[in-house]
């Protein structure tokens, strides 16, 4: 089987305007059955090129723009069915993003580079069903959908067949031939994704994080800048409700309880300072790496707290 698809770019590219979105529709990416290597596709390029494995796309200054891509339907860990490319790594979705638009730039996009396919490229879908497969404008290319679910790698995954990516925030899932989330209950609902919220400012009100309340005893908290680094600098912030983060200026990349008590209790970050500005829930109070939460050096507060139904 082969066919052509006209491209309509949408969503997901800032820097997009009507003029190139419609000249990049004009072009066309050709879908063939089967993959690259039965196809007889230069192995040279698309998911082989040298910079084409999640870790050293995570070092390019934009994403990865294929040749071609390969999308297959098989296995990965405990991950059946899942989606992989030709060289073996497991494609993953994310639950913050919307139908057929992107929510992840900057360093999420380093984290999670984007699966591009330039225009004028070719798709080879092995197992996966043609009408399940669209695209998005992203850069000079267009990043591949799966059931409407823009698709990535990991830089995490240093292997094929690695799933390092699977769960991680609670919003990062393999992506299954139909473009739901891989390893869960087909039947279960789509999670409700925290989004950016302002704070109140006074960290003593309820509303300064709509799931905590101030916590009834103090917590103490130990963080760190660099989460690889044992010799980084670290810090440590100690009190319940909104407590200003008084070193490092935000370059947080860990952070844990540093005391029994702490253990197991929620906090949750904040962008800027008085519990205001981007957020992040940690229902256990603890993230060995801010970088795999889209979250890292950002913290400049943190709220100590509880949830309101706890005992």
């Amino acid at each position: 089987m082969a066919g052509a698809l006209t491209l309509t770019a949408c969503g997901g590219d800032e820097s997009s305007n009507g003029a190139s979105d419609a000249a990049a529709a004009s072009e066309e990416v050709s879908f063939k059955s089967g993959t690259a290597e039965q196809n007889k596709a230069d192995l040279s390029t698309g998911d082989f090129a040298a910079n084409a494995a999640p870790a050293k796309q995570a070092k390019e200054s934009g994403p990865v723009i294929r040749n071609w891509v390969q999308l297959s339907a098989g296995a990965a860990g405990d991950l059946d069915p899942v989606v992989t490319n030709a060289a073996g790594f497991v494609l993953y979705r994310f639950d913050k993003d919307a139908p057929s638009q992107s929510n992840c730039f900057d360093q999420c996009e380093k984290t999670w580079p984007p699966y591009v396919v330039k225009p004028g490229g070719k798709v080879f879908i092995d197992g996966i069903n043609k009408a399940d497969v669209g695209f998005i404008k992203r850069g000079k290319g267009f990043q591949v959908t799966i059931g409407k679910a823009p698709v990535y790698l990991f830089s995490k995954d240093l292997a094929p067949g690695d799933t390092n990516g699977q769960g991680v925030g609670g919003t990062w899932f393999g992506v299954t031939p139909d473009g739901q989330r891989a390893g869960t209950d087909a039947d279960a609902p789509e999670p409700d994704v925290e989004e950016p919220a302002a704070g109140s400012g006074d960290g003593d009100s309820d509303s300064t994080a709509s799931e905590l309340v101030k916590r009834s005893v103090e917590g103490f908290y130990k963080y760190a800048e660099d989460a690889t680094d044992s010799e980084s600098a670290v810090g440590t912030v100690k009190g319940t409700g909104c407590q200003n983060v008084p070193s490092l200026g935000g370059a947080i990349s860990t952070i844990g309880p540093e005391d029994a008590a702490s253990g197991g209790k929620p906090i949750k970050l904040w962008s800027g300072r008085d519990c205001t500005g981007e957020s992040l829930l940690l229902r256990n109070g603890n993230a060995a790496d801010l970088a795999d939460m889209n979250f890292d050096n950002k913290t400049r507060s943190i709220f100590i707290g509880e949830f309101k139904d706890a005992s």
